[in-house]
């Protein structure tokens, strides 16, 4: 009797296997006549020759929809195996505007006109600004272009970095060693790649260094090539800082710079990075500055009234 062994290694067994193993029984349901076992990260097939090379067939098919889309049911399944192309099986949602489709087969897409302006800015200029107060989307929005980038191999790695600026807390007094410490700041970068990868898959990629989050002073020196690089909370930056970062674009890069001007951090007479930038680079051909407002929040109905109240306040002062 012939054997098939496959390994799963990229995607995570427990969910491409299904609760209590529902998708290999299914599996077993359209091959009756091979001996189908899994265990651990492991499947072994047993039969015929030919079967089991069109079992192997169907088995890259449904790997690769659940890489792609983090999901596997009876429907998907049944579509895959009565399927001849790829194309037959999956659905129009991977049409239009989905950027990524996320843990439990989350679409992820830009869902305001500012928002569409700046996937489309990312799609045609190499370094972008998305300049806009907090729940614009900004960095989310960034986030699912990297992941984006990175699933349809545009680039092999993905990095993340804020300045660690104390917003008003002080940064010594926060308990453990030098990584520990940082965490907190880069918190929202982690929350949204926890949306759009799987968790298993997420670590991975954060030890290999396919995914790499870090503070600004880990940039000084390097030269980031094939990379999608997010700057996020740029308006923290100094003069120097942004300088050293925008000048370390290398070939094949893709640079995003998110920030809001009116939640400036840095202590009184420092002068912003990103406000500078913005002044300097606005007719430099190949960047593009995007500019999301109240009109792009997306948190609850209350945060555009919080930036309405505190837009009036400003405007007084």
């Amino acid at each position: 009797m012939n054997e098939l062994v496959i390994e799963l290694t990229e995607i995570s067994p427990r969910e491409f296997f299904g609760q209590q193993n529902a998708n290999i029984d299914l599996l077993k349901k359209y091959f009756p006549k091979l001996k189908i076992v899994a265990r651990g990260s492991k499947i072994k097939v047993y039969g015929d020759e030919e079967l089991l090379d069109e079992f192997d067939r169907r088995f890259d098919m449904l790997t690769a929809h659940f890489a792609k889309y983090n999901k596997l049911d009876e429907n998907v399944i049944e579509r895959v195996l009565t399927s001849n192309t790829a194309s037959d099986y999956e659905s129009s949602e991977n049409s239009g505007d989905v950027l990524v489709h996320g843990v439990n087969g989350r679409l992820i897409k830009a869902q305001t006109v500012n928002q569409r302006k700046l996937v489309d800015a990312a799609n045609k200029n190499d370094m972008v600004f998305a300049i806009g107060p907090a729940g614009t989307g900004k960095t989310y929005t960034g986030v699912a272009l990297a992941v984006k980038a990175l699933k349809e191999k545009q680039v092999k790695r993905i990095i993340l970095t804020r300045p660690a600026v104390e917003a008003g807390e002080n940064l010594g007094f926060l308990p453990g060693d030098l990584k520990e410490k940082l965490d907190p700041y880069m918190q929202p970068l982690y929350d949204a790649l926890r949306d759009m990868i799987p968790s298993e898959k997420l670590a991975h990629f954060i030890e290999n260094g396919t995914i790499q989050i870090a503070p600004m002073a880990f940039m000084r020196g390097r030269t980031l090539d094939n990379a999608f690089v997010i700057l996020d909370e740029a308006q923290n930056t100094t003069h120097a800082q942004m300088k050293m970062f925008l000048t370390r674009m290398g070939k094949s890069a893709k640079f995003l710079i998110t920030g809001d001007p009116g939640q400036i951090d840095l202590p009184r007479r420092v002068i912003s990075g990103l406000k500078e930038a913005l002044l300097i680079l606005k007719n430099v051909q190949g960047i593009q500055m995007i500019y999301l407002d109240d009109k792009d929040v997306i948190r609850h109905k209350l945060v555009k009234k919080v930036i309405d109240a505190y837009k009036n306040i400003e405007h007084q002062n």
